[in-house]
């Protein structure tokens, strides 16, 4: 009894923690499987009775609360299917001779995904085309779907005030995410969706040749590197992107929850900082 007792506790906390990660995105309910039924991202959270760190249970590719993927693939083809343009070289990206025009010419008036059917327009990166540092979010949210441009939001207010305390102006890095199209609920983007838009991503960042990157959130995180561990454990240490030095910190919209966290941001932000003016 006292075993399954602390299996029931250990799976309430595991829910938890996913559920809290996603209201720091603005996630508001989880679809239960397929259906149309869905439950309150707070119920969730309150129903586990111990607080825990903020990180994402780790999902395997057919095992998300909130991905829907195609069932008739064995688990591990599915995830070699879904991820193999992050297995694709290990080598140093190579400068491509593309323009950011040309590679926003090729995406269009995207309809490759779902996502297409709620969105209000496809949100680009935005920035210098020139820039040292690149920031990658997950997906825009509504004022990103509203503007056109991602992080305009309050923690993309946020995430400016981070940049100006690094001692560099907006203007001086590059801003994408994963995904373009704003997910329904602000939800997280589903691997296959990811998958998708990453590409273009990539493209964009061969073009820019940034010196780091940054990515904020566990989705960034994972659809950049390659790696099972979520941000908590993974931040404050430089990871390599085909010869990019790359950066994983927390996302600014879940600073705007728990500000305790903006001081292990900012010491990720200080090594960024630092890096570049040592290297310049």
């Amino acid at each position: 009894m006292r075993e399954t007792t602390n299996e029931l506790i250990e799976v309430l906390r595991d829910a938890r923690e996913q559920a809290k990660f996603l209201d720091e995105l603005g996630v508001e309910n989880i679809a239960l499987d397929s259906s149309d039924e869905s439950i309150p991202v707070a119920a969730v959270r309150e129903a586990s009775p111990t607080p825990v760190e903020p990180r994402v249970a780790e999902p395997t590719a057919l095992e998300s609360p909130i991905t829907n993927v195609a069932e008739s693939k064995p688990a591990a083809q599915l995830a070699e299917t879904l991820f193999e343009d992050l297995n694709a070289s290990e080598t140093a990206l190579t400068k491509s001779a593309e323009t950011i025009e040309q590679i926003w010419a090729d995406i269009g008036d995207c309809t490759r995904c779902g996502l297409c059917e709620g969105r209000t327009q496809v949100v680009n990166t935005h920035g210098n085309r020139k820039a040292r540092l690149m920031f990658i979010g997950e997906a825009p949210g509504a004022d990103e779907d509203a503007q056109g441009k991602p992080f305009v939001g309050r923690a993309g207010q946020l995430l400016t005030k981070m940049i100006e305390a690094m001692g560099m102006k907006r203007d001086d890095v590059i801003i994408g995410n994963v995904n373009r199209c704003r997910p329904p609920g602000n939800r997280q983007p589903t691997l296959e969706e990811a998958a998708i838009c990453r590409p273009f991503l990539f493209r964009e960042i061969a073009a820019i040749q940034p010196e780091v990157i940054v990515v904020m959130g566990n989705t960034a995180l994972r659809n950049l590197l390659e790696v099972r561990e979520g941000i908590t454990r993974v931040r404050g240490k430089f990871r390599d992107f085909r010869g990019i030095k790359v950066m994983p910190t927390f996302h600014p919209a879940y600073l705007l929850r728990d500000p305790s966290k903006k001081r292990e941001t900012w010491e990720d932000l200080k090594m960024v900082r630092d890096y570049l003016e040592q290297n310049s």
